[in-house]
């Protein structure tokens, strides 16, 4: 009795193992085959709600969690890139996006399981091209997670027989509140509840003592699915702490949701279900059922959506009395404002938020800028001192970003255009790293300068000034280009690029007129050449991250198209 206590349990989640081991597996296989349409995505999140909702749906439907599409809503209003109705909105249509998991469970195809894996496997074995090997992949845990729920339910269907389970199950059923707690926990312990509503479809499709009929039916089946879509919200919950407010708002509607969903629907069982079969298809209630409690996590889904959609301003306003205050940024040195090690696992949100770093750190270069301009200009103290100051805490923000990146290389969720293009997204946080040591380099040789009776001339000065000018606006459009994809700003920094060009080559020669003339020294020709040559070289920087960006976009754009 024992041994087939222990066989069971081993099967059980050793079933449970393989469905989540191909659950990821796929989800992955999907992020890289989808990964320019994920960018698409994220066209749709900034704007109103009903693409919120889209949003949200089909990112659970391509990473098939909804647990990670709430890390990301809850990541990205954190870092402040959405504002906390937009975040709900996507967190309703995650809840639609999750069903389609046990849509797809919903088929009968045990028979082709072992077919599915030996095509996926030699798919992926063979194939040359990426994309190809990608979608071998994904087919191959396709059937890893058909396979999982197989054995699940070959393990299952001893304890149909048991008298003693039947006795636990019909309690459950008959006490619809005792279904949510067990859906609930189940889904807490599991940490998906993909994986918990897999195992339900399968446990109901197992005949009872009658060997007719569902060992738990339609309406026992569906409080544990309300419990199911409760209990996934502690996920969000959990990542929610230590973040800002409007992170654990957003992680509290998530809650709020799917609590307030389950009160209404639960005083309606016996409808909710007769709907849910009018719905699907008819036959053998053992047949079926798995396709009934899909159906009827889609439609509790897709309700609950309807109902919550044109009341978002209630549910902001309810999360706000729930946690009230208004969120502090935190401008802590050396303190990332955007970056989450919790997005790492997708690859397409990660490098959007490393983009955003970099924009955030290259405005705290273009204070370095306008400082190092006060230092040469005016011989500011302060503004020395800020320069230098400020350049420590740009090494240690761009050391983070850089081992950020590299984790990110090393997770096996890139493919290889976003393999490409975080290499030159790394090439840019270095241009802007190389910025600010410009900026050290003026300063350094202006502080050497101060020690010696010389100064520039006027023209010098005003010749200086109009340099800084330009380089000034082309750091500041720069953030534009990172921030918001800018192009037409990414344009207009190579034009200024040019001029600079040209500008510092003019300004040589006028220096070397002014130095036979008497006008200049020799001891400050050094220093004037050095800065000349360091604004130059920013230009340069500015130049090199416009055009990564430039051809990024047009990247992007080809491969949207194809």
């Amino acid at each position: 009795m024992e041994n087939e206590i222990v066989k069971t349990l081993f099967g059980l989640f050793g079933g449970l193992a393989i469905f989540l081991f191909g659950m990821n597996m796929m989800s992955e296989g999907l992020q890289k085959v989808a990964g320019e349409k994920m960018r698409y995505i994220l066209g749709l999140l900034t704007k109103n709600a009903v693409m919120g909702v889209l949003a949200g749906a089909i990112t659970t439907a391509v990473l098939q969690s909804s647990s990670a599409t709430t890390v990301m809503a809850i990541g990205f209003v954190s870092a402040g890139l959405l504002k906390l109705p937009q975040a709900i909105s996507i967190i309703f249509g995650a809840n639609i996006g999750t069903t389609m998991t046990a849509q797809l469970i919903a088929f009968k195809i045990s028979d082709y399981i072992w077919p599915i894996i030996v095509v996926g496997f030699l798919i992926y074995f063979f194939a040359k091209k990426e994309n190809i090997k990608y979608i071998g992949e994904t087919v191959f845990a396709f059937g890893l997670l058909f396979l999982g729920i197989d054995t699940m339910g070959a393990v299952m269907k001893p304890l149909a027989a048991s008298p003693v389970f039947v006795s636990l199950i019909e309690q459950v059923a008959d006490v619809p509140i005792l279904g949510v707690l067990v859906g609930t926990l189940m889904t807490v312990v599991v940490q998906s509840s993909s994986a918990t509503i897999a195992v339900l479809q399968n446990f109901a499709s197992q005949a009872g003592p009658d060997g007719v009929s569902s060992i738990l039916g339609l309406q026992g089946a569906i409080p544990i699915l309300f419990g199911d879509n409760i209990g996934t919200t502690i996920t969000a919950l959990l990542a929610s702490i230590g973040q800002s407010k409007n992170a654990r708002r957003t992680a509290i509607s998530h809650s709020i949701f799917n609590i307030t969903g389950t009160f209404l629907f639960i005083w309606f069982i016996p409808q909710f279900a007769w709907v849910v079969q009018s719905i699907s298809p008819s036959g053998a209630e053992v047949d079926v059922i798995s396709r009934q409690i899909a159906n009827a996590h889609t439609l509790f889904n897709v309700t609950n959506t309807l109902i919550w959609v044109p009341l978002l301003p209630l549910m902001v306003k309810i999360v706000t009395t729930i946690i009230p205050g208004e969120d502090i940024k935190d401008l802590e040195k050396g303190r990332l404002q955007y970056i989450d090690e919790r997005l790492l696992d997708q690859p397409e949100f990660a490098m959007h938020l490393v983009l955003q770093e970099i924009s955030n750190v290259n405005e705290i270069v273009s204070d370095m800028v306008r400082n190092t301009r006060k230092s040469v200009l005016h011989d500011d103290k302060e503004a020395m001192e800020f320069v230098i100051e400020t350049e420590d805490n740009i090494d240690v923000l761009q050391d983070k970003i850089v081992r950020y990146m590299s984790t990110l290389f090393t997770t096996g969720y890139l493919n290889e255009e976003q393999s490409i293009r975080l290499a030159g997204i790394m090439e840019v946080s270095s241009n802007v790293e190389r910025i600010s040591d410009s900026c050290t380099s003026i300063v350094h040789k202006m502080k050497q300068k101060m020690g010696k009776d010389s100064a520039f001339s006027q023209s010098a000065l005003e010749e200086m000034s109009s340099t800084f000018e330009l380089v000034e606006t082309m750091v500041e459009k720069i953030t534009d280009v990172l921030k918001n994809n800018d192009i037409a700003a990414a344009a207009s920094v190579l034009e200024l690029e040019t001029s600079i060009n040209q500008l510092e080559h003019r300004l040589r020669k006028k220096h070397l007129n002014r130095l036979n003339e008497g006008v200049c020294t020799p001891e400050m020709t050094v220093v004037y050449t050095e800065i000349l040559h360091n604004l130059e070289r920013i230009g340069d920087y500015c130049s090199h991250i416009a055009v990564f960006m430039m051809e990024n976009k047009k990247k992007m754009a080809a491969a949207e198209t194809k």
